[in-house]
This record gives structure tokens, C-alpha cells and sequence, in this order.
């Protein structure tokens, strides 16, 4: 196996940390542990948000760069007196990755290995097999034989079932496989911005967020948004790699390894022109590599960001990742170095003046 640097022990322990919506403190320490010394202050808001400032300029721009904490998983809703769980999907999830997957259920008295499970296709009539299952007559199977034994191990409905896989370095060792990719990597970029602008002049005071709860609708992007009052938002997450076979380029266009994407629009936001422009020139003044897309069917932190207080010029910059909302998620980590460098050169870019000319002309 490849020799675990620093980046790929920090990318092991956050994709490996576990917290679906609503559940997210175990990976917010990781994060905590990682940002810290690079901040002057980490703070968390109402619903678990985690904020880590760093001044460059005392009262200069704030700057938002968002990473999400959760992952997509399940929630227990029931004991069935066999000891089998139903369960309730937190996040979105297609039927067709979930069948015989391994899965952690996190209990108030440790973790619980499970499998979920559905009827077996031998006794399905032919016509029901070539249906995919329901996702609503899959369960979770944890080996117990009654109600009252699982709950002696400590499961109660509304504890968090989450992906069970190892981060994986790949043959080649670029890539990189991990279950919660979406978004750990956001987390992981708003690390390295921190640890990249330590020591650096940059004249903006800038936020590295572990948000809460993304994939349900962007929450804690929201309250966060409203607790720092930001100037210019970045939200750092996944996006679509449109290599693999079968897809055109019409329908995505980005490939792992050729730079960060640039969002143009997505369900819950068209991207800041001007912020755009600005990005695209500090990128080809560099030469540092960039892709374009859009996500017409799906929404970053950048939406909620985008309409804090009066308005706050945003745009999700994202890493071209396979397999998202699935156990085993695979990206590049070219994209992701060129993503940490790319931001940080337009922060330190970002004065009070460019930062107006920006939202005002």
C-alpha cells in the first residue's frame, strides 16, 4: 500500500469518521483536531456547525470557504420483534447501491455491525426480479434474534446507520477510494486553506465551516451564514465525473485530474458572475487547471450562503468525483490540490476594494 503522508492520514480520518445529518459531532472533532492550529478561533453555532477563523486583516472582507460535516446514511425507525431494523434513508440514496452492503449502526453503547437485507430472489416470481427492491422493503439485519436482544445491545430508533468501507489508495496512487467523499474533501480543502494561509499576509478574515446536515436541505450552511455575516461565499463539495462509461458529454462533461470545477449553476443557485470572472483569471494567470459545470438537479451550501443578510456573491467550486452517495466514492487528488491553491490565490487577492467591485459593479 501507498505510504500514508500527513494528507492522506487527514483524508483517512475524515472519511472514515462517521456522521450522517443531524449527527455529525464525531467528524467535527476530526476536523477540529485538523483546523485548529491554523485558526484563531473555532467556534460552533446553535446546530453544530463548526467555524474557524483567521484573521489576515482585522476588519476586512469575511470570506466563507464551506465544507460539509454529514454523509449520506440511515436512521433506525424500528425494532421489529425479530431483530431486524427498519430503517429511514437521511440524504439521497438510489436502491440499486444499497442491497448487501455492510453498514456501522452507532449505538449509545458502541458500534454494530449490519448487512442490509430484502427477500431473496429464489422465491420472487420472475417478474418481481427484474424489478429492483424497494428501497422501503429493505431492512437492516444485525444478527439479532428478538426485539429486546438488539436493544440490549444498545439500539434505540433514531440512531445513525452509516456506509461501512476503509479509504483506499488506489494502484494508481492519485486516486483515491472512501466512502463519504460527499463531503469530506470540502472539510479537508477548508483545512488546507487555513494551513496554507497560515503565516501569509492576505487582507480578508476568512472561515473555514464544517457544516451540518447538507444533504438535507443545506441547514447548517444557513445558520452559520447568518452567525458570520459574510462577504463572499465558497462552498467546496463533490460534483460529477462524467467519465466512465456510458455517459456523453452532454450529459457530464468534467473527467477525475483535470482541476477543480467551477459551478455555473445548480437547483439552488446561479453562480456570481463576477466572482466567476474573478476566479477564472487568477486560474489562468497561475495556470492552475479548471473545469465548468452545472448541477441542475442538485444544490451545494452556496444557495443558503447566497442569500444570507443582504446578499453574498457565491460559488461552489467542486472536485469531479465517481460513485457519490454510494459506499465507496472515488476522486483525484491532482483536483484536490489545485482546488486548496486555487482558492487560496484568490483569497489573498480579496481586499475590501476588489471584494466591492466584485458585488457592486
Amino acid at each position: 500500500m501507498a505510504k500514508m503522508d500527513e494528507t492522506l492520514t487527514m483524508f483517512k480520518e475524515l472519511t472514515d469518521a462517521n456522521g450522517i445529518p443531524g449527527n455529525e459531532r464525531e467528524v467535527r472533532e476530526v476536523m477540529r483536531k485538523y483546523i485548529a492550529p491554523y485558526a484563531d478561533e473555532v467556534t460552533t453555532d446553535g446546530l453544530g456547525s463548526l467555524i474557524a477563523k483567521k484573521v489576515g486583516k482585522e476588519g476586512g472582507p469575511r470570506i466563507i470557504v464551506a465544507g460539509h460535516l454529514d454523509e449520506v446514511g440511515f436512521m433506525v425507525t424500528q425494532i421489529d420483534d425479530k431483530g431486524f431494523l427498519r430503517f429511514q434513508t437521511v440524504g439521497g440514496w438510489w436502491s440499486q447501491v444499497m442491497l448487501a452492503q455492510r453498514v456501522t449502526v452507532v449505538t449509545n453503547k458502541g458500534d454494530i455491525i449490519g448487512v442490509i437485507g430484502s427477500k431473496p430472489p429464489h422465491i420472487l416470481p420472475a417478474e418481481a426480479r427484474k424489478k429492483p427492491v424497494e428501497i422501503k422493503d429493505m431492512f437492516i439485519d444485525i444478527g439479532a434474534s428478538s426485539r429486546e436482544e438488539a436493544m440490549e445491545w444498545g439500539v434505540l430508533p433514531g440512531d445513525m446507520v452509516v456506509p461501512y468501507f476503509e479509504f483506499t489508495v488506489m494502484n494508481n496512487e492519485k486516486l483515491l477510494l472512501a466512502k463519504a467523499w460527499d463531503n469530506r474533501i470540502g472539510c479537508a480543502i477548508a483545512i488546507d486553506v487555513m494551513k496554507q494561509l497560515k503565516g501569509t499576509e492576505h487582507p480578508n478574515e476568512v472561515y473555514g465551516l464544517g457544516t451540518v446536515q447538507e444533504e438535507i436541505g443545506s441547514r447548517g450552511a444557513r445558520t452559520s451564514a447568518e452567525k458570520i455575516n459574510p462577504d463572499i461565499g465558497f462552498a467546496v463539495d463533490v460534483g460529477i465525473a462524467g467519465d466512465t462509461p456510458g455517459i456523453s458529454e452532454k450529459e457530464a462533461m468534467s473527467k477525475m485530474g483535470k482541476g477543480p470545477q467551477i459551478i455555473l449553476y445548480d437547483a439552488t443557485l446561479v453562480a456570481h458572475k463576477g466572482l466567476r470572472d474573478f476566479i477564472i483569471n487568477v486560474a489562468e494567470e497561475l495556470n492552475i487547471p479548471y473545469q465548468f459545470d452545472v448541477i441542475p438537479g442538485g444544490g451545494t451550501d452556496a444557495g443558503p450562503i447566497h442569500t444570507a443578510h443582504n446578499g453574498v456573491p457565491s460559488i461552489p467550486i467542486t472536485i469531479a468525483t465517481r460513485y457519490i452517495h454510494t459506499h465507496a466514492a472515488m476522486l483525484h487528488r491532482d483536483d484536490y490540490d489545485n482546488a486548496v491553491k486555487l482558492i487560496v490565490e484568490v483569497i489573498k487577492r480579496l481586499d475590501r476594494e476588489t471584494v466591492d467591485k466584485i458585488t457592486y459593479e
